[in-house]
């Protein structure tokens, strides 16, 4: 089968940067389908993972989003049967979905929305779970206590990339009020798109924007942005038993105890940990999924794409690594699958 990929870590302004070339075609065994991958969106991980390649010369298929068919079942498989059209982010320690196909575990797999085509669902299962486990997992918000969460609010930071897009309406059809920063025109009219009540500009003091709105604390805040830069901010913003949460590693240590006399808390989110330990809780994101997907097929959520490049190949798919190490993408950057 085709695949695109990378033996080698190089820059992005590398020309040859990526390599399509033929792989073994994988078998489908045990809890696995094999997937021929139809639409393909990027994200973060996928160039962060590109930047630590190990320099040894095997070939790395990056690629954690994807829509398709399924092609061939696993015998332990009883979710999905050959011919359903199915949505998922995949597994970070396996190949990902730049290739013609692709095995994924059922457990972290669902039907895809019926309304949408490859390329656009496509763009929705890792932002989507990671703002759904970030605010009804690790915040322990009542996604169904709308009544209950009026009058709270969520900070969150950058919410105009792909998960603060998704994070934005979910919260709001949680019932909270959503403070979303956002810096350029364009994406402060995305971010009120999405459904944001107030926006604040991340590249001036966030305390100051935060009570000038209205709010002497909020009672989450939601860190899609880098948490080296935030911490303090959020510490201080944060209302008493509230809780922060970021998605990005910190490169330095920071004093946990800003939050101790608040009582309030703090999580990591990584969609990925559930198929990397092998959690005996793995098929949440089966049903997180399933019930996004009835929901986008309801009209209640939107679609977050930015941009569709059109057909994967090495240079196309440079072309969106490129854009998203800018920090410049707009909602999520898709695709309609390998190109010839």
């Amino acid at each position: 089968m085709k695949a695109i990929g990378l033996k080698i870590a190089r820059p992005v302004t590398d020309e040859n940067l990526f390599e399509q070339t033929d792989i073994e075609t994988p078998t489908a065994t045990g809890h696995d389908i094999l997937v021929r991958v139809k639409g393909v969106a990027v994200n973060p991980v996928d160039f962060k993972v590109r930047r630590g390649k190990a320099d040894d010369g095997a070939f790395k298929v990056l690629g954690w989003d994807a829509a398709g068919v399924v092609e061939a079942v696993g015998d332990k498989v009883t979710l999905f049967n050959k011919g359903d059209e199915v949505w998922y982010a995949g597994d970070v320690t396996r190949p990902g979905s730049n290739s013609e196909l692709q095995l994924v575990d059922e457990r972290i797999v669902a039907l895809k929305p019926k309304k949408l085509d490859f390329a656009t669902a496509a763009a929705l299962p890792l932002t989507t779970i990671t703002a759904w486990e970030a605010m009804f997992d690790r915040m322990k918000i009542d996604r169904t206590a709308v009544s209950a969460n009026q009058g709270k609010s969520i900070l969150i930071i950058n919410g105009a990339g792909g998960v603060g897009s998704i994070a934005i309406q979910l919260a709001k059809m949680a019932g909270l009020t959503v403070i979303a920063t956002a810096s350029r025109p364009e994406t402060i009219s995305w971010v009120t798109k999405m459904g944001a009540d107030h926006v604040i500009n991340h590249h001036q003091p966030l305390k100051e924007q935060v009570e000038g709105a209205g709010f002497a604390a909020v009672e989450y805040v939601l860190c899609t942005s880098e948490t080296d830069e935030y911490w303090d901010v959020m510490c201080d913003l944060v209302a008493p038993q509230g809780h922060v949460v970021t998605i990005t590693e910190a490169k330095n240590n920071h004093n946990v105890d800003l939050l101790k006399a608040k009582s309030a808390s703090f999580s990591y989110e990584f969609m990925f940990t559930r198929s990397m330990f092998q959690t005996g809780d793995m098929v949440e994101q089966h049903k997180l999924l399933s019930e996004v997907a009835a929901l986008v097929d309801g009209d209640a959520l939107q679609v977050t794409t930015g941009e569709n490049f059109g057909a994967l190949t090495p240079e196309s798919l440079r072309k969106a690594h490129a854009l998203l190490e800018s920090g410049k993408a707009i909602g999520k950057i898709i695709f309609d699958g390998l190109g010839a």
